[in-house]
């Protein structure tokens, strides 16, 4: 018995030893011919295809190694052979086909690529091999015939992606969306990869053409054979263009025919609430708030309506706050409620001894370590409102601590260094930033570094004032509401002598800042051309200022939304779209751009 499982075990590490010995050939066979050392390559393939004549990455690479080394005739005699030794292996005349190609002998390559697709007729199972064979000569067409055809033959096979796949090579996108369309229609599984692909042609501007043949795809489909899947696509694309009344029918669509289910409605809010569309967003929580059955999605729903008439300065905002606490309570599901009042009562009605009471009484409902956190954070922002920094430095580094490695400790970590910032403690503030620069936090991850690149580039250098402090005064002032305070700080800091020669001019490292701070205070005054005034002023200065997309989109909107200048609008969104092409701004520029000048869309 020992000497058989001697003998089995000896068996077993020499297959194993020769199984690695190969991989090592291949790899170093692969690194020549990548390298377009083709002879080298041509000897490790003949020994490995001697071993292996069944291995078709084998014969492929020994073929390829022929014809980039002009020995066209022994490629062709071993095919050849090859077929004749088995000719159900029809695969074969693909490459055969190709090594006639690289001839120029169309007549014969394609004689046998006519074979190769015939012989599906008989041998459909190598229908997926061909069809790969084809797309890596770049023989499309043949591509998506051998695909097609094995699919004929047999339905139990779907090679829609790889059609799919080959029409986008080929820039046939109504061939490339009807693929995934069908793929889909034969296997619901196929919805995530489906609009996975999708998403590479598909922008957010509705007139590009891609989009336009998707809808249209989805559409003609949605008519033929009504399913979920085209009204989720169709969704899922609207949303992308930010048409959030379009995609809330599909949305309301499949509510129809899955009643019960509204979270998809409610994501639509959200997505169309960050993008300020608040009337979609309100039509979105205004449904799920008449559909819900859960107390829990009513509450939800109403945070985010409540969140909307803040955002809207709608008059009847505190009597909302005041009927949804008589209908829903005080309690444990109401904390995110409370938390927005609190919001509201600081930041909008300059309440902020309130807000903090509000706060601790939202305190004593709170049972998870999070939703403590969270209220917490909001404590630490009134805090930090009433001037109280100490306090709210307690706060927000209690939820560091208590909540490590959360999204909420990152977002407390920003808060300690906007407060050090507010103080001036400009190293410490620096020294938060330098951590979250890599959050995982996006959003988080860019206000640190715009706060972390306003401290560098303007902190004072050899005990030499530059400015800093009063910057970051009268931010803390814009911060809390006193905006006439930032503007007479602002002033100062143009008019000071102590700190520069000639006061704050064209040429200071601060000058920008103060000017982009000055005319954000202005609005908020609603004195708007003076505003402008500030802005054209950073331009006149230095018009490739990091600053300039966020100035020209901030004048384009005063134009459109303040002044009713829509020319002017016009001007500066329009400058956005030809020379900041990669703004962040691009999106809404553009849209916005085409709606002032009456485009239909």
């Amino acid at each position: 018995m020992k000497q058989i499982f001697l003998t089995f075990f000896i068996l077993i590490s020499c297959l194993s030893f020769a199984q690695s010995e190969d991989q090592n050939s291949f790899y170093l066979a692969e690194t020549y011919y990548r390298q377009g050392e083709y002879e080298k390559a041509t000897q490790i393939f003949e020994k490995l295809y001697q071993k292996s004549s069944f291995n078709t990455t084998y014969l492929t690479r020994l073929i390829s190694c022929y014809q980039e080394t002009d020995k066209f005739d022994v490629a062709e005699n071993l095919l050849k052979n090859r077929i004749k030794e088995n000719a159900t292996h029809s695969y074969l005349y693909v490459l055969l086909g190709y090594n006639f190609d690289r001839q120029q002998l169309k007549e014969l390559a394609n004689a046998n690529y006519k074979k190769a697709i015939n012989s599906l007729e008989e041998f459909a199972n190598y229908g997926g091999i061909m069809g790969r064979l084809f797309k890596d000569y770049n023989l499309l067409d043949n591509a998506i015939l051998a695909y097609e055809k094995a699919m004929q033959k047999n339905p139990n096979v779907n090679y829609n992606f790889q059609i799919a796949q080959i029409y986008g090579e080929k820039g046939d996108y109504q061939q490339m969306f009807e693929s995934y369309i069908n793929l889909l229609d034969k296997n619901s599984s196929y919805l995530d990869l489906v609009q996975r692909y999708a998403s590479r042609y598909i922008t957010d501007d509705a007139e590009n053409t891609t989009n336009q043949i998707f809808r249209k795809t989805l559409l003609r489909k949605a008519t033929s054979n009504p399913k979920n899947e085209w009204n989720i696509l169709l969704s899922w694309l609207f949303a992308q263009q930010k048409d959030y009344n379009k995609a809330f029918i599909q949305e309301k669509a499949l509510y129809q025919r899955n009643s019960g289910n509204l979270d998809q409605i409610f994501n639509l809010g959200k997505i169309a609430f960050e993008n300020r569309a608040y009337e979609a967003a309100q039509d979105c929580f205004n449904f799920v708030n008449e559909k819900a059955f859960l107390v829990e999605e009513r509450v939800d729903s109403n945070v985010y309506l409540a969140k909307i008439a803040v955002a809207t300065k709608n008059p009847e905002t505190e009597n909302l706050f005041q009927n949804l606490f008589n209908e829903l309570g005080k309690n444990q599901l109401t904390i995110a409620l409370q938390v927005e009042y609190a919001d509201y009562l600081t930041f909008v009605k300059n309440e902020p001894l309130q807000a903090t009471k509000v706060l601790e009484e939202a305190l004593s409902y709170a049972y998870s370590k999070f939703e403590k956190g969270n209220i917490k954070l909001k404590l630490g922002d009134v805090l930090v409102f009433r001037g109280q920094f100490n306090k709210a430095l307690i706060y927000f580094s209690q939820i560091q601590t208590q909540l490590k490695g959360s999204e909420l400790a990152q977002e407390a970590r920003f808060k300690v260094a906007q407060t050090s910032y507010f103080k001036g403690d400009f190293t410490w503030a620096k020294a938060q930033l330098k951590v979250l620069k890599g959050a995982t936090t996006k959003l988080i991850a860019n206000d640190a570094i715009d706060l972390f690149l306003k401290i560098t580039d303007n902190e004072p250098v050899d005990s030499i004032p530059s400015g800093l402090k009063q910057l970051a005064k009268a931010e803390l002032l814009s911060y809390q509401n006193k905006n006439q305070e930032g503007l007479e700080v602002i002033a100062n800091l143009f008019s000071s002598k102590d700190l520069f020669v000639n006061g704050l001019v064209p040429g200071e490292v601060i000058y920008d800042d103060a000017l982009f701070l000055q005319a954000k205070l202005l609005i908020k005054e609603d004195r708007f051309l003076e505003a402008i005034a500030s802005l054209e002023k950073i331009i006149a200065a230095d018009n490739q200022s990091f600053l300039v997309d966020d100035i020209y989109f901030l004048m384009a909107e005063t134009y459109n939304y303040q002044l009713n200048d829509a020319e002017k609008a016009k001007e500066f969104y329009q400058k956005i779209i030809f020379d900041h092409p990669s703004s962040i701004y691009l999106v809404e520029a553009r849209k916005k751009f085409r709606k002032l000048r009456g485009d239909n869309l």
